[in-house]
């Protein structure tokens, strides 16, 4: 290839070799650190080319590498307009006569550029160790700086405060010494000499604000010992010191009081100074001082030894607050004794004893009854008491007429309103005679109802026995004499329907001789009053006999204290609730007052009389009906007013406490091992009749229970799983579907939901309004629980003279039939020397060849056993017949 550029012609020879772009020449190479996200970075080596410049006549430099395309520099260079098809190469050859080449780097040049790379990460990994190790050294120096200061500060305001008191000591003693008026002039020259160079103003904001001024101070100072250590860094680091011309102190204007007044203010510019760094002032060092030094000492409390009540058992809470202890502490005790409690866990008195001994505290133990302690209160002072009515029950048989005469005596009709003509509930009345009030109590008669009588006796001063002229002494007649003499109360012996024709009141008289009560026409102490509800004779005079014997008893109680009573019944109002039927017995009831009955306690809402009248008091002797307590009471509880609610929940709460555990003994002792149980019904053989009873009021609940667990007997008995007061609800359903057991009303009925759920679960609802129906029918039931009895009846014996033995029969014994009469399928007895060996049925009986029905004595016979075998000639077979007969209560 010729190129004809030249004058020469001379011919250039051009090696075949790659193309390539030459690094590392004649350009600068260096380090670049590129940034990513999430912190992450990496160094990039890069190479800064220098722009080419040819000189004509000049041969570029070995080092420059040959591009690929590249301009020519000058006009004269232009390429030919009509290149060769080797163009490239001869422009190449053109540029570089000197047989520079392009080429790729060698294995030795990149083995060299990538040991430059991995020294410059190096090297940058050391500079950044360099660098926090730096800021490290500088963060320490700077803590121990501003130690020093604040130690410096420290003293200072020390010595300032020492110089003041001194100051301030100087100053009273001059202020004490006498001066003349003329002297105090020049006294104050020498402090305006010494005081040249600022005004009084700024004097005087210095020494309202020392600490801020010796704060300034001692940053300005910290920033010059900053920056001579900086300087002294600089040069030990070989760097070159620059010292920078100090600014020329600005000329001191004079402050106004105003302006100084204003700087002593603490500003959000001020407490920054700008880009200055803040100083801790003296006295946030002096409150960090202050509290490492509390925390170093510890301060230790007196220990105050306090006198803890213990009861039978209380909470953690409870014995930590009254030792005034923290719980924690207790709790941590009882972690230290192995015992893992929480704050709400009861402990007994014992571990609470040592609880308490060991925190130091004295311990006083009471029993948990003494809650109870002052609820009722001792008798009154004999000067306090005033008289009161006389409470009068009215005793006797049923059907006597006791309620007829109550009537007659208040006018009313009561027995038109009782169910069956009887009465089922205890009824309270006051009636008033010549100005003198008389409380009646009227019980039940009925043999049921014996509990009610009893209550009765209890709460009443006289006895009215009441005993039919016409029927004499009965058994419930006797019941109540024998209640009345165990409450010790006086009896009024009222012979009632004399009316009738066949009335005979001496047979009444002489039939009482038996039970010890001998009337005054006898020579006796009782009096005795004929009288007749019917017609109303000699009412009055049985009236005035009640005032007589309450006049000779001196009734007296004291009103003006807290009430005190009893509950003569209780029921479940649907409307109103709880309902009692109290009898006032000393003191005075009112609305509002919080009353203890039992397990159950309420504030009195309202109270009612027999007229249903609300009342605003109740004296003593007056029966009320008291609406507000939170459950039902049991009838017979005693009432007593307490002074707030917590003594009130406290007494109950260990009454349902105490009736709680007295349950679950009685359920543990009953229940016992799942052997236990089969072993007592293997032993008894016992049946149960399981019921839910619910009744309108407590005491007729009460009787029913009464009456029926003297139904029971040794192999059968009512088992009363719920009884309760109130209507019928789900829940008692639910109870009952348990154990599917009927459930009785009496008085009461079930409401839509009890009746929706009753039907679902096959529950019997039964509804009384008489004791003596739901008795008669429980007993029927129970009775159909009976074992039947089984009769034996004797049919004949038979004596085997010999046993055949017959193909696909077994043996047969020939018999001769000895005594009456042996029948086919009756049951037989095998008797081998007068021993009962075997007793079963009578499989054959065969006459000949024949099956006869029955043998008669003297024939002989054929007999087979059911799946028995094992039969002698000379053994006795008896022939008997059994019979069911049904069994009653």
């Amino acid at each position: 290839m010729s190129d004809t550029k030249n004058p020469g012609d001379k011919t250039i020879s051009v090696e075949r070799k790659t193309l390539g772009l030459k690094r590392g020449g004649g350009g600068d190479q260096g380090t670049v650190r590129q940034s990513f996200s999430h912190g992450r970075s990496k160094a990039v080596v890069v190479e800064k080319k220098k722009r080419r410049v040819v000189v004509p006549g000049q041969e570029p430099k070995p080092e420059q590498p040959p591009l690929q395309t590249q301009r020519l520099d000058k006009p004269s260079e232009v390429a030919p307009r009509k290149p060769q098809p080797d163009a490239a190469r001869r422009q190449a050859q053109q540029r570089g006569k000197g047989g520079n080449v392009l080429r790729t780097l060698t294995k030795e040049e990149a083995a060299a550029r990538a040991i430059a790379l991995k020294a410059a990460q190096e090297r940058e990994v050391v500079e950044r160790k360099q660098r926090e190790e730096e800021e490290k050294r500088q963060a320490e120096l700077a803590k121990i700086r501003a130690a020093e200061e604040a130690e410096r500060l420290q003293r200072e305001e020390a010595e300032r405060k020492v110089r003041e008191a001194e100051e301030a000591k100087r100053a009273a003693e001059e202020a004490a010494r006498p001066k003349p008026a003329v002297e105090a002039a020049p006294a104050v020259a020498p402090a305006a000499e010494a005081d040249a160079g600022e005004t009084a103003a700024a004097a005087a904001a210095r020494k309202a604000n020392p600490k801020q001024v010796a704060a300034r101070v001692g940053k300005e100072q910290a920033q010059a010992r900053a920056g001579e250590t900086e300087e002294e860094e600089r040069a030990k680091a070989g760097l070159r010191t620059v010292k920078r011309p100090k600014a020329a102190p600005a000329p001191a204007r004079p402050r106004t009081t105003e302006e100084s007044r204003r700087r002593s203010k603490l500003t959000i510019s001020a407490a920054t100074g700008g880009d200055e760094q803040r100083a801790r002032s003296l006295a946030s060092m002096r409150r960090r001082q202050e509290k490492a030094k509390r925390g170093q000492q510890q301060v230790v409390r007196e220990k105050i030894s306090r006198e803890v009540i213990l009861p039978e058992a209380i909470t953690i809470q409870e014995l930590a607050n009254r030792m005034a202890e923290r719980a924690v502490d207790v709790i941590k005790l009882l972690m230290k004794q192995g015992q893992m409690m929480k704050i709400n866990d009861v402990i007994d008195a014992d571990t609470a004893e040592l609880i308490a001994s060991e925190l130091g505290h004295t311990v006083k133990r009471v029993s948990e009854a003494d809650v109870e302690e002052g609820l009722f209160s001792e008798a009154d002072a004999p000067e306090t008491l005033l008289p009161r009515p006389p409470v009068v029950t009215i005793m006797g048989h049923v059907d006597h007429g006791k309620t007829s005469l109550l009537d007659a005596i208040r006018n009313a009709k009561v027995v038109s309103g009782e169910a069956g003509g009887i009465t089922q509930h205890i009824g309270a009345y006051q009636v008033e005679q010549n100005g003198n009030k008389i409380t009646f109590i009227d019980t039940p008669g009925h043999a049921a109802f014996s509990q009610m009588r009893a209550r009765g006796a209890k709460s009443t001063d006289i006895v009215v026995l009441v005993v039919a002229a016409d029927d004499g002494v009965k058994p419930q007649t006797k019941e109540a004499i024998a209640h009345a003499k165990a409450a010790d109360v006086p009896i009024i012996v009222a012979i009632n329907k004399m009316d009738k024709p066949s009335a005979d009141p001496n047979r009444v008289r002489t039939e009482l001789l038996n039970d010890s009560i001998v009337v005054e026409g006898m020579g006796g102490d009782v009096i005795d009053v004929e009288v007749s509800a019917k017609a109303g004779t000699n009412l009055d005079k049985l009236l005035e006999m009640i005032l007589l014997q309450a006049e000779v008893l001196e009734l007296k109680a004291n009103p003006n204290r807290t009430a005190e009573g009893i509950v003569v019944e209780a029921q479940l109002d649907r409307g109103r609730g709880p309902v009692a039927t109290v009898l006032v017995q000393k003191g005075t009831l009112k609305p509002g007052d919080i009353v203890v009955a039992g397990a159950e306690w309420g504030r009195v809402r309202a109270m009612l009389d027999e007229d249903g009248k609300q009342v605003q008091s109740a004296d003593p002797s007056k029966p009320v009906e008291i609406l507000g307590f939170q459950g039902t009471p049991a009838a017979g509880d005693m009432v007593a007013v307490v002074e707030n609610e917590a003594r009130a929940r406290e007494i109950v709460d260990y009454r349902q406490r105490q009736i709680r555990e007295k349950a679950s003994v009685v359920a543990s002792g009953a229940r016992g091992s799942l052997e236990q149980m089969m072993n007592r019904l293997q032993e008894k053989g016992r049946k149960e009749f399981p019921l839910v009873l619910k009744a309108d009021v407590q005491g007729s609940a009460e009787a029913i229970v009464h009456a029926l667990n003297e139904l029971g007997t040794d192999e059968v008995s009512a088992r009363i799983l719920m009884s309760g007061v109130g209507g019928i609800t789900e829940s008692d359903i639910t109870l009952a579907a348990a154990s599917k057991a009927p459930i009785i009303g009496f008085n009461v009925r079930a409401n839509k939901q009890a009746r929706e759920a009753a039907q679902r679960e096959g529950i019997e609802l039964r509804y009384y309004n008489i004791i003596y129906d739901l008795v008669d029918d429980v007993k029927a039931a129970m009775s159909g629980l009976l074992s039947p009895e089984l009769r034996e009846t004797f049919l004949g014996n038979a004596e085997i003279r010999e046993i055949f033995n017959i193909t696909k029969v077994g043996k047969v014994a020939g018999c001769l039939v000895t005594e009456g009469v042996v029948e086919r399928g009756a049951n037989v007895r095998l008797i081998r020397d007068d021993v009962v060996i075997h007793e079963g049925q009578l499989g054959t009986l065969k006459r000949f060849k024949d099956e006869v029905k029955s043998v008669e004595s003297g024939q002989e016979c054929g007999m087979n056993f059911v799946n028995y075998q094992d039969m002698r000639p000379g053994d006795i077979i008896e022939c008997f017949r059994v019979e069911k007969i049904a069994r009653t209560l």
